[in-house]
Order: structure tokens, then sequence, then C-alpha cells
């Protein structure tokens, strides 16, 4: 380590100020601001500043040359050392560090020399996208004294070794200061564990680096023999520190005891990463058995149904038809080594380019699979493989071929599922590059109308190749429902079941087929009836949906009964989302997403700047702002709260902007200072009794006053506990509205822990209690005129929206995503029944019963 550091020391003093370094895209997609980044460290500059990055392809490059200086164990993190000493973190994603490594295959080694544009790490953007909070990347300059940030290119669609922003060295004071502040006194040294559910990663650095550069003292930390000091986050990040690795903390300066005070506490809070005390690191990133070669033995039941895997959503009905294509002859070749490379490299070159073209304008499931296409098709072991085979005699065919099975060979031997599912990306690239090479079809297939495609295994190509508007479902021999032709079929809305064996085989060609993806089946001998049925069912559906995006005016059930359809947002770009689906409005804004992860807490100007932008977004539509709702399992580091035996019965949610009334008057500022005046409600999270509701009624009074505000505020409040729930008319006299927070509500109705594996199964939100509960809350609300929505997952369950209306709520607040499903559903309802089913709910015995009473209501229903 001292070496090191000597020879960064000698580099920087070669480096002249006014020194520039360019840096380039070291991915294709889209380039962004940091503020985009769903990640406060990110998206605030904790680490350093840059830009973001929507990645479309699965290769990282060297954005510039460098020293690699960090490489996550995991693979989703890379810290570059360039010249005169600046460092450059590439993070691949948010959060998928708690991936585990799965789906990232690193190309490079510590302290490697790369150049430009040289492969980093080859990750899987399905994994990162599904597996991961997001998959933008920052590109950060991480902070220093000695680099700064001299431009950025503006957002917009980038391709690797696009110029993407550039560095200059100023002169730097770093090293001096760290000198005067550690040269006095003795080392104070302090040995603690790490509780960190992922060890110390990018963002815990970050945070460790910005409190021990607010004292008066140099810290480093060490393990092992080995050491880094606290404001390198890139040194920190090459400990690799585990969950439960002990460390040891060592400070000199002034203030080396009250930083390491601070530095203990933070550490031992967790940073939002607590691990549970029976919690153990994985030995090796997590694997699954790898699936069965031999395709699954299985039998048409007597009822004529057939059991499989959902791979994608819905119903279908339509006439079998089984996809089969003939295996692709290989030529014999040349028998010129030279002449069969060219041909190869020729032909890849050309099927890049179709990929390339192919990708514009087309679906982003669908470009998101061919840029994983391309990617494969650069794959430098794979191109060797096939010349190696080609050197030795085979055929440009016979070459790819070879080269592929040993990829092929390798994912299944893996032992983790994801990796095999990839097996069929490249099959399909093997049959693409052959039939090129023969000037064949790869995956041409005439569909005759609404299509039951029947088929061993299908690559995404082909299903890419076939007509969507002919194509009703698809059914499997094997398949996974995680796999790339699975996501296609998802994103095309087409429903599709897998792995359901060899009965397939015994269907004739032309029979006509139910799909209900659903209930998982298959149903092979649906009488006429039922055929009818599931046809009627499915246009009233596509009717209504379309009905749904298309309107953009309020939502109605089927007798005039207004529901209001909101959406819950946690940031600006959930509220485009919103808006493009025809949200009514945000029936809920998680404000915490501006507090948690950041080391001091978010000013009322900082506040408005993002409420003002949201609000923007929704185009004067109603913005409901929780206030912000921490601790339990959302900590803060900035509120040095004390461990608790049962957080979730803690100092957490409005409790919390009671006992820091500062930052209570903050927010209230913020959300009242938005404009239009009014747009804003403000809504209270776990209340639990009048005297709560009181208090901040008072501190929003006062702050309207001083703002000179002469508009009521509309205040309302959060039903999550049982409590509020039971004298929801007490507090309905002087809230504005009710909002039922069905996932709290639920846990502590059922004394059952969410976050708890040992029995987060037998969560559900239709428990009849859960039921009761809401049914009190809009009797209560109603008492006094006021509405009661519902902004739980529950408002996002097709299964639970009926009930929800029948039992009085009046606004239906989902994911942004799933707002046409619901608006659509709820224009089908007829309120009468709607009641009446609540009323039978209400007098079940468990979540089951109420579930099964609801699908046999919907089937009635028709929807």
């Amino acid at each position: 380590m001292t070496a090191s550091v000597s020879s960064m020391t000698a580099e920087r003093a070669m480096t002249p100020a006014g020194h520039t370094i360019v840096v380039t895209a070291p991915l294709e997609g889209w380039l962004a601001p940091l503020a985009e980044i769903p990640d406060p460290v990110f998206a605030g500059g904790m680490l350093g500043d840059g830009v973001a990055i929507d990645p479309t392809g699965g290769m990282l490059h060297a954005p510039c040359a460098g020293t690699v200086a960090s490489l996550a164990a995991t693979g989703h993190a890379v810290t570059l050392r360039l010249e005169g000493g600046a460092e450059l973190l590439l993070h691949l994603g948010v959060d998928t560090v708690a991936m585990g490594g799965r789906g990232f295959t690193r190309l490079v080694a510590q302290d490697q020399v790369v150049a430009a544009g040289d492969p980093l790490v080859r990750f899987d953007l399905d994994a990162v996208v599904t597996g991961a909070a997001s998959a933008m990347t920052p590109v950060l300059l991480l902070a220093g004294e000695e680099w700064t940030l001299e431009s950025k290119r503006d957002p917009g669609p980038v391709k690797v070794g696009d110029v993407v922003m550039a560095l200059r060295r100023v002169s730097g004071t770093g090293a001096a200061m760290g000198e005067a502040a550690g040269s006095p006194d003795e080392e104070l040294v302090r040995e603690l564990p790490v509780p960190l559910r992922h060890g110390i990663h990018a963002r815990p650095a970050a945070r460790l680096r910005q409190v021990a550069t607010s004292f008066e003292a140099v810290v480093r930390m060490e393990i092992a023999g080995k050491s880094a000091s606290l404001r390198s986050p890139v040194g920190v990040l090459a400990l690799g520190v585990r969950l439960g690795d002990r460390i040891s903390l060592h400070a000199r300066g002034r203030q080396a005891g009250e930083v390491l005070d601070a530095l203990e506490a933070l550490i031992a809070s967790g940073m939002g990463e607590l691990a549970h005390a029976d919690e153990q690191p994985p030995a090796q990133p997590v694997r699954v058995a790898a699936p069965a070669a031999q395709r699954r033995v299985t039998q048409i039941a007597p009822d004529g149904t057939l059991t499989g895997v959902v791979a994608a959503p819905g119903v279908a009905v339509g006439e079998a038809v089984r996809y089969r294509l003939g295996e692709v002859e290989v030529s014999e070749g040349s028998g010129d080594p030279a002449t069969e490379r060219g041909l190869l490299d020729e032909t890849l070159a050309a099927l890049r380019a179709k990929i390339a073209q192919e990708s514009e304008g087309a679906p982003p499931h669908a470009a998101s699979i061919l840029a994983a296409h391309a990617v494969m098709l650069e794959d430098e072991d794979l191109l060797a493989a096939a010349h190696e085979a080609i050197a030795k005699g085979d055929s440009a065919g016979a070459g790819w071929r070879l080269a592929i099975g040993t990829q092929v060979d390798l994912l299944l031997r893996s032992g983790d599922a994801r990796l095999a599912e990839r097996v069929d990306d490249m099959r399909d690239l093997e049959r693409q590059v052959l039939c090129a090479l023969i000037g064949g079809d790869a995956a041409g297939f005439a569909l005759p109308q609404d299509a039951v495609l029947i088929a061993e295994d299908l690559l995404p190509s082909q299903l890419m190749a076939l007509d969507p508007e002919r194509l009703a479902a698809i059914c499997l021999v094997n398949g996974g429902p995680t796999s790339h032709v699975a996501i296609l079929a998802a994103g095309l809305g087409v429903p599709m079941l897998v792995a359901m064996g060899s009965a397939l085989d015994d269907i004739a060609e032309g029979a006509v087929l139910v799909v209900d993806a659903a209930a998982a089946r298959l149903e092979t001998g649906a009488s006429a009836e039922r055929i009818a049925g599931v046809r009627d069912q499915l246009a009233l559906q596509a009717a209504r949906r379309a009905a749904a995006l298309e309107a953009r005016g309020p939502c109605h059930t089927a007798d005039g009964t207004r529901i209001e359809v909101f959406a819950n947002l946690g940031s600006l770009a959930d509220a485009r989302q919103a808006m493009a689906n025809g949200a009514e409005g945000c029936g809920l804004l998680r404000s915490e997403f501006l507090f948690v992860e950041r080391a001091q807490a978010p000013g009322a100007g900082e506040q408005l700047e993002t409420y003002q932008a949201i609000a923007d977004a929704l185009e004067g539509r109603p913005l409901i702002v929780r206030l912000l709702d921490i601790g339990g399992d959302k900590p803060a580091p900035f509120l040095p709260m004390p461990a608790e035996e049962n957080p979730a019965l803690g100092l957490r949610g409005i409790r919390v902007g009671l006992a820091y009334p500062e930052l209570l008057e903050a927010q209230v500022e913020a959300i009242l200072s938005v404009r239009p005046a009014g747009q804003c409600r403000i809504m209270v999270p776990m209340v639990a009794s009048l005297s709560e509701l009181r208090a901040v009624r008072g501190v929003v009074d006062g702050v309207a006053t001083r703002l000179g505000l002469a508009g009521p505020v509309s205040l309302g409040i959060m039903v999550e506990t049982p409590a509020a729930a039971a004298t929801a008319d007490i507090l309905a006299r002087e809230a504005d509205f009710l909002s039922v927070g069905t996932n709290d509500l639920t846990q502590y109705a059922l004394a059952m822990d969410r976050g708890n594996a040992a029995v987060a199964s037998a969560i559900d939100g239709l428990h009849p209690a859960v039921l009761r509960l809401i049914a009190l809350t809009c009797e209560g609300g109603a008492r006094h005129g006021r509405w009661t929505g519902v902004c739980g997952s529950l408002a996002s369950d097709p299964l639970a929206v009926p009930l929800l209306l029948g039992l009085g709520v009046g606004e239906l607040s989902a994911t942004p995503a799933q707002v046409p499903d619901i608006k659509a559903l709820v224009t089908g309802l007829d309120m009468e029944r709607c009641r009446a089913l609540a009323a039978r709910a209400l007098e079940c015995g468990s979540a089951g019963e109420v579930r099964a009473l609801v699908r046999e209501f919907l089937k009635e229903q028709g929807a």
C-alpha cells in the first residue's frame, strides 16, 4: 500500500495544473444527468460529479486509459486510476451489490492497465433490470481536491467511445491538509464488526468519507493487513469488506476521538443495510440447480387440462400451430482456413449491422435483447474459439457451431438457472449465423390468425420474426420463465406457458385451445361456451384498456360512480410514466427518497425544487405528498436515533417529525411553496391519535401564515395502524381525507413483520381482519363527508379492487404501470355487486377464501 501511495504522489507531481483528460462513454445507451439516478448518494454527488448512462448493451468498456484501482468481487463496480491520480468510478446500476455477482463477468483484474475502449465487465442487462433498483450507471470523478469536472455532454443517445465529459487538473492541497490534520497527537484505534448486509460497497464508502472529512483528523481503515484512507472511497472499496468482518479504524488529529465516535455510530446503524442478527454472508454468489437437460414427461389430465409454468400473463384462445424448423446444414467449406475465417468475420459483421438496423425503432424490451445479441457477436472468447477451430481445418459454420456448443455447455454446468436460460440466446445466434452463411432465413414462419404456438423451445429472433397480431399465445415443452423469449412475450402482451413437458406432443394441429396463464394451465377440451366466453372476455378487456389509455378524463364504474385512479410516485420519472398511463394525479409521493442515504437533511429549497418538478409533470393534477416517513425499516443517517428493540413499534412516521420539528417545518414550507397553490396536499404517516394530527395542523397553519397563504391547506392522514382505523370517525372530524396504507396496516393487524421471512408468506392484505379495518375507515370518513383512498399495494391488485370499491373506497393509488389496467377494471364494475361482494368477504375465514370468492366474482363479471 505504501509503494502504491508513493507512486501516486510522484505521478501527481508530474501532472501540471490545467492538464485535461477526455472521458468517453463506457456503455451504449442514453446519457442523463446524475440527478435522474434514483439513489441520493449518486444523484446528490456524495461520491463525486459526473454523468449517468441508462444502458442498452451488456458490456462495460474503459472510458479512458488507466489502471484498475478497484474491482468489486461481485463485478458490479470498477474504479480506474487515471494519470495524475484522478479516480473514476463506473458503477453498473443501483443496488446491484445485492445481486451477489449474478449476471456480471469480470474481464479485467485488479491493478491491470487498460486502454480506452477495453472491455471491463460483461453483464446481463435483463438480470440488472429485473434484479436491481435501476440500471442507470453513474460515471463519476471521485471527489478530491486535485481534479475537477470541466465539461459534460448534453443528455441524449451515446455509443461506446463518444466523449461525455472532460476532467481538468487544478492546484490541489489535499495531501497537505491530510498531513496537517494527522500530525499531532497519538493514533487512536477502534475495532468493530461490520453489520452491513452487503459489506462496505460504494454507497457506504461515500458516507464514511463524508463523515471522515468533516472532522480535523485523518482516518484509515484496516483489515487483514490491508489499509486504506477513508478519504479514498476507491481504497476502501479495494479492501473488500464484507458482512461480519472485523475492521479497525485508526485516527490521528485534533478530533480523532470525535471522528471515531461518529464513524462507529454510522457503521453500527447499518446505513440502511443492517443485516438480521442471524444473517451470514454467502460464501459465494447464490446458485440454484441447473435445469434438467431432458424434457419433462407429462400427461393431459382427464378434464383436458395441462399445467405449465407462467412466463407471461394473460388469457387467450386460438388454434394449435406446431412450430418446427429443421436443423441447419453446415457446409464442408473451402478447406482454406484464411478463406473460412474471412467468411465468418464478414458474416458476423453483416449480422451485427442487421441487428443494429432492427434495433432502431424497436420496442424497449426487443431493443435490449437485440443489443445483448450484438454484444454476444463481439464476444472475444467466442470468436477466438471459432477461429481456433477454423485454423484446425473446420469450415466457418462448423467452427461457429463448435464455439457455441462449448459456451452452451459452460452455461448449463454453471448451476445458475438464469445463466442456463441464456442458452436460448446462444443457440439463437448459432442458427442466425449458420443461416446467414448459407444465405437462408433463420426464423421465417407464417402464422395463421389467432395461433397458439406450440414448440419444443423458441428463440428470441424466432419470436421477433413472427407476426404478433396473429399470435394468440405460446406453449413450450421446455423453456424458463425468466428467459429472453419470456421477456419478449410479456412485452408483446402474449400469454406464455413453459416447461409443459411431453404432453404437448399429443395436441393435434389445428385444435382449438384456451391458454389461461393466470391459472398456469392449457385447456385442450374447452366447450364451445367456454371458448366463446373467453373471446368475449378478451374483446371486453381490450376495449376497456384501450379506452382507459385513451381517456384522460375522470374514471367511473359501469353504473357511473366516480372513482379516482391515481399513482404512487417515488421520483420525477415515475410521474412521467404515470402521466403517460393516464393517472389522474398522485395519491402518494414517498418524500423520503429525498432524505435517506443522506449525511444531511435536504433544506426547504432543495425539496421545493423536486416537488415543483413533479407537480409540473402532473400538469396541475393533485399531488399528495406524504410527510417524511423514516424510522423502522427506513433509517436516515443524519438522525442519530438510538437502536430500538422493535423499530416497527418505535420512533417512526410522524413521530419522527414531531420529535424533530425543524425537519417537519422545512418540509411543510417546501410543500406549501409549490405553485400553483393548492395543487399539493399533505398526508401524515403513521397516525395513531388525534393529538398527532392536531400537532401537525398547528405546524401547517403556522407556516401558511408565515408564507402569506390565504386559502385552506388540505391535510389528510394515512391509516396504517389499527388505532387509526378504529378511530377513523374521530380523526375524520379534523382530517380532510383518509388514505389506507395497506402494507403496514396488514402487518400490524396480523402481528406479522413483513420483513421477517419466516412469516412474510402468510401476510395477505385480503385477510378479513384487514378488510374489516378498511371498512371501519371508510365508514368513519363517510360520517364526516371525507373521502377514503387506498395507496398501499392492494390498490394495484386486481383481485382487491372490487372489494375496496364495495367497502367504500373512492380513490385508488396504484403503481404507474398498473394505472391503465386498474382504470379498465373499474370501468367494468357495478357498485351494487361490489358492495354485496364486500359484505360476503367480511364473513370469510381466511384470505384464501376471499381470493377464491373474488375470482369467481370477476369471472361472472367478465372482468
